[in-house]
Order: C-alpha cells, then sequence, then structure tokens
C-alpha cells in the first residue's frame, strides 16, 4: 500500500509548473437542425502558440484540451467575460460562449439548450479532419455561467447527461425553475456567489441551488463583500441595475476577481485534469482563506486525507517567520516518504521539494528563492498520503 501511495503521489507532483499558453480566438455559427436550424453564434477562445484569431490549436503538445461551455448574463454579451478567458485558456482550457438570448426578453429554456448543444458540437468537430479543433477536444468537459447564463446552466446539465461538470457565478433563478433542476444533477458542482449581491440575493438564488444539488461533491463559496456584476469585467447595463440596490460591494472588482480565480482554476484543473495538486490547492485554501464563507461536500484529492495541524502537532516547520530557508522536523518514528509545495496564498506554487523517504526524526531543509517576495505563503506538507497545511511568513 505504502509504494502505492509513492508511486501515485509521484505521477500527481509531475504536471506542477506547467507553462501557460497563449490565447487563440476564432468564431462559429453552430445550426441545431433540431430546432428550427437554430443558428448559435459561438466565440471561442483556445491554447495556441501565438495569440491571436484564427490561429492554430498550439503545436506543443499533442493533448487535448476540456472545454467549458459559458452562458452570459442577463442583457450581458460574452466580451464581459475577458477575466474568466484569461484566466482559465492559459491553463489549457477551450471555452465556448454562445452568444443568443442576449435581448431583454430572453428564454431561459433555449439558452439552456444552447449552452449543452455547443459542447455536443464542440465534441462533433473534435472528429472532423477539417476543423480546427480536430482531436484536440477532450471528452471532460464542463458548462458555466454567470447570472442567467449561470442558472441557464443548471438548465443545460440536466438536459445532457454528457456534462460532466457544473461551475457557476452569482448563478441566477430561471423559468424554468434552475433550483428545480439542480435537484436532478449528480455532478461535481461549484456555486460561487457574492456576500453582497443585490441582484441575486444568494438566500433566494445561489444557497437554494446549491441545497438542491444532489451530487456528493458540491461547493459552494460566497465571496465576502463581492457583488453580482464584479463576478465579470465592467458592465453598463449590469452596474447600472446594481447602482440601484444594496449592499454595495466592499471590494475591489480586481480584488473580486483574484478570489474567483483563486478556487474556480484549480477546480476546473482537478474535476477537468484530475490534477490532485490542484485538487489540494483548493481544500488547502478554502480552509483558511479569511476572504471567503464556505459550505463544502468532498475532499477533491481522494489520495490524500488533509490533516489540521491540532492533530498532527508533532511536526516542526520553523523559523517563522522565515527568511531564505524552513526547517522541517516530522517527529515521529519509522521512515516517511515527504513531499514539500509551498504556495502564494492565490494558490501559485513557488517552491517545491521531493525529499522521498526520510527518516522521521530527520531535520529537512528547504532552501528558498531569496527574490521571494515578503508575504503570507502556505506549506503543505504530503506525508504518508496525508496533507498538512500551515501558514508561514516571509520576512
Amino acid at each position: 500500500m505504502r509504494f502505492i501511495i509513492i508511486l501515485l503521489l509521484a505521477v500527481v507532483f509531475g504536471s506542477v509548473n506547467a507553462q501557460p499558453y497563449q490565447i487563440g480566438h476564432t468564431t462559429i455559427t453552430l445550426i441545431d437542425s433540431s430546432r428550427s436550424n437554430r443558428s448559435i453564434p459561438t466565440e471561442i477562445y483556445y491554447p495556441a502558440d501565438v495569440a491571436g484569431n484564427n490561429v492554430p490549436v498550439t503545436s506543443s503538445t499533442s493533448a487535448k484540451f476540456p472545454l467549458i461551455s459559458f452562458g452570459h448574463g442577463f442583457v450581458m454579451t460574452w466580451d464581459a467575460y475577458q477575466n474568466i478567458w484569461e484566466a482559465v485558456v492559459p491553463e489549457g482550457f477551450i471555452i465556448a460562449f454562445p452568444k443568443t438570448e442576449t435581448g431583454i426578453s430572453p428564454s431561459h429554456s433555449e439558452f439552456g439548450k444552447d449552452l449543452a448543444f455547443v459542447i455536443a458540437q464542440m465534441n462533433q468537430l473534435n472528429f472532423l479532419g477539417s476543423s480546427l479543433f480536430f482531436n484536440r477536444i477532450d471528452s471532460m468537459n464542463c458548462v458555466m455561467g454567470h447570472s442567467m447564463g449561470g442558472g441557464a446552466a443548471f438548465l443545460a446539465a440536466e438536459l445532457d447527461s454528457s456534462i460532466k461538470t457544473l461551475a457557476t457565478l452569482a448563478p441566477a433563478e430561471t423559468n424554468p425553475s434552475a433550483i428545480n433542476a439542480a435537484s436532478a444533477l449528480l455532478l461535481p458542482s461549484l456555486i460561487m456567489a457574492g456576500g453582497n449581491d443585490c441582484v441575486t440575493p444568494p438566500v433566494t438564488n445561489q444557497i437554494p441551488m446549491y441545497d438542491s444539488l444532489q451530487s456528493n461533491c458540491k461547493s459552494y463559496i460566497s465571496i465576502n463583500g463581492g457583488s453580482h456584476c464584479q463576478m465579470a469585467e465592467t458592465n453598463f447595463l449590469c452596474s447600472f441595475g446594481e447602482a440601484t440596490c444594496t449592499p454595495q460591494p466592499t471590494i475591489s472588482r480586481a480584488d473580486q476577481h483574484l478570489v474567483i480565480n483563486r478556487y474556480l482554476l484549480p477546480w476546473l484543473n482537478y474535476q477537468l485534469k484530475g490534477d490532485c495538486i490542484s485538487g489540494t490547492q483548493f481544500d488547502s485554501l478554502i480552509a483558511i482563506d479569511a476572504s471567503i464563507n464556505y459550505h463544502k461536500t468532498c475532499i477533491l484529492c481522494p489520495v490524500t486525507t488533509s490533516v489540521e495541524d491540532k492533530n498532527y502537532s508533532n511536526v516542526e516547520v520553523y523559523p517563522n517567520p522565515f527568511s531564505d530557508k524552513i526547517t522541517i522536523k516530522l517527529n515521529q518514528q519509522g521512515l516517511n516518504y515527504l513531499k514539500v509545495l509551498i504556495l502564494r496564498m492565490d494558490g501559485v506554487i513557488v517552491h517545491s521539494s521531493d525529499f522521498g523517504v526520510v527518516k522521521g526524526n530527520d531535520k529537512l531543509i528547504v532552501e528558498l528563492n531569496k527574490s521571494l517576495p515578503s508575504g503570507i505563503y502556505l506549506i503543505n506538507l504530503w506525508i504518508e498520503g496525508k496533507v498538512i497545511t500551515r501558514k508561514i511568513v516571509k520576512r
């Protein structure tokens, strides 16, 4: 068993520090013959070697990339979500934005069908030799959205059982009901809400959706002081509506985007790529982050078990604050497998050390880059299939 754990950890850690991709872009129009040849113009962003329109998908790897279908908010358009595509595409995802139902009387049902149809049709393009995306789209996918588009994502997931995951930003109740649709869903789900959202208040929108979900792996994150419209870039109509209600946001749009990325990226990396380190980042950060409140029903990385400090007090990490070196002493009997990760508070890994099998009473030195900025970091200690997380301070 111990050998299996070590082998699994070795595989997991092999994907750390992947280089980001550039962002390619193209526009296609999909036709749904089952709905009177409904036209679905779609903006698509994808990993590339050089940024630009209609450039090839990256040739730096032959890997296939998970697909995300994203629904926009009420009277909003796809270009309000530059913060989303600029965050997820460099991490190795393809994201598609259907541009339908942008008017003042949108059909939530049709929009949900559009989100599901985009995933189905993009999967077909994976097998079309003349397509830009030939053999580059992975079978893993996610339906995602903001506000109305978030509610429509629930409808899409209910319609299409081939959808693997669900991620929503301040999802709004829809007609038909996204809350009711949630009660039929078993897929892994992430709901992010703004604590100061006066447009779609969590108590009548996101919380009932979360409670209705039947998934055994679901997470709800409320961003303290965050608002509805700050999930996206500045948008006049959204901001105008938000200005008429209270409470107003108490954090900046940039800060809210940082919190979104702090959890959305590792969640997607784990759910769609099986990246265990990303799952551990998510679980480690969410437990200590004062900028959020949360509920969750699962540990994202099933290979490991998170351990609180009080249950592993015999592990010493010093000095704290530190300068350029950290000493780790396990203070326990026998041999132990030890891996050390140091992360910024936004989840970015800044250091990785693999000590392999060590004696329990050894003092182990982690030498860090002297240019590492001062501030608060997390240290993750992987010991025999368990993860211990502590805060450390760089002078």
